[in-house]
């Protein structure tokens, strides 16, 4: 079970990284003059559902996770503090900013809000993942897929 739902977060990594990106281009591209259409809001809310699954698989692995330890002196060893807690926060953080964005954006009055409200939230909320990825050329134990 546990390899099963590490290859699943970690290829769904790629999807989430896709959908935000696609996301945050469309959003910056019809800031200016850009109508808000049913697309767009499909667009911004399925970049964001994927990210709520990508964080219940990471929550689920959270617990079953080897990498995760809270034994005295976890905090000394850069790879069980990184999983136990940076990286658990860091997502926690961006998926806060992405559902705010998401939610503004559902709000907002103007098109150009709409959209400004998924670049900002979507935006920031990708670089946090993007630190908190457990990239490769990190050395914390994990590979790119």
């Amino acid at each position: 079970m546990y390899n099963g739902l590490l290859h699943a977060h970690s290829g769904l990594r790629w999807l989430v990284l896709i959908l935000l990106i696609a996301a945050i281009f469309n959003a910056f591209s019809k800031k200016k003059n850009g109508t808000w259409t049913p697309k767009d809001r499909k667009l911004s809310a399925m970049a964001m559902g994927l990210v709520h699954l990508q964080f219940v698989i990471g929550l689920v692995l959270y617990f079953i996770s080897p990498k995760v330890s809270f034994t005295e002196g976890f905090m000394q060893s850069s790879v069980l503090r990184f999983f136990a807690v940076e990286h658990v926060l860091g997502m926690l953080i961006a998926i806060a900013l992405i559902s705010i964005g998401h939610s503004k954006a559902k709000k907002a009055a103007t098109d150009a809000k709409k959209f400004g409200a998924i670049s900002t939230f979507f935006l920031i909320g990708l670089i946090i993942i993007l630190a908190s990825i457990p990239w490769p050329f990190r050395n914390l134990g994990s590979a790119w897929f």
